[in-house]
């Protein structure tokens, strides 16, 4: 029950936080790690990251059983590389985590499961600058990724498929979400 709430607060928050962001007021892209699959190592997260744009502003989105681990962020790149996650800078339990991407810079990402790390479960993201109001967005941001700027007039709901948003896609996320945490809760 408690999953269920907490399912039920971050899609709530998520909804007011979007909704009471002006049109125009600077993109914000939620991003949902590994899209329909989530955080997990049948994911391909190397693929699903690659040519993807992480900008400041932006939000990426682990949702995980945590019952097959956590997600860590490590300090270094060689602590990525080498899947040490005994000396991490942070750790999230929660099943469903928001990270928000406030500054510039490289960060690392990996499950808490040092063999799941080393069968690819980790992620390393470069925080970009904002992008300018006039900057051009390439058609794969745009089909991958929810920005609050684009999405004003929809609940805004992390996207996890690559069909252009349409109302459908915020349902298949929410049932997803859901089903994710009535997952949680049963188990």
């Amino acid at each position: 029950m408690a999953a269920m709430k907490k399912l039920l607060a971050v899609l709530t928050a998520a909804f007011f936080v979007n909704s009471a962001t002006p049109p125009g007021a600077g993109a914000e892209t939620h991003h949902v790690v590994g899209g329909d699959r989530g955080w997990d190592v049948d994911s391909d997260i190397s693929s699903w990251s690659a040519g993807r744009s992480f900008r400041v502003g932006d939000k990426i989105w682990f949702a995980y059983s945590a019952a097959h681990g956590n997600v860590v962020e490590l300090r270094s790149q060689e602590e990525y590389e080498a899947c040490d996650v005994s000396n991490f800078t942070r750790m999230y339990t929660d099943g469903i985590d928001i990270v928000a991407l406030n500054g510039e810079g490289i960060r690392y990402f990996a499950s808490s499961e040092q063999e799941s790390c080393k069968k690819g479960l980790k992620l390393h993201v470069q925080v970009q600058a904002q992008a300018q109001q006039n900057s051009e967005t390439t058609e794969d941001e745009r089909t991958n990724d929810v920005s609050v700027a684009d999405s004003a007039a929809a609940p805004s709901t992390p996207s996890t498929s690559s069909p252009p948003h349409t109302p459908i896609s915020y349902i298949t996320l929410t049932l997803f979400l859901f089903m994710l945490g009535l997952t949680y809760w049963i188990s």
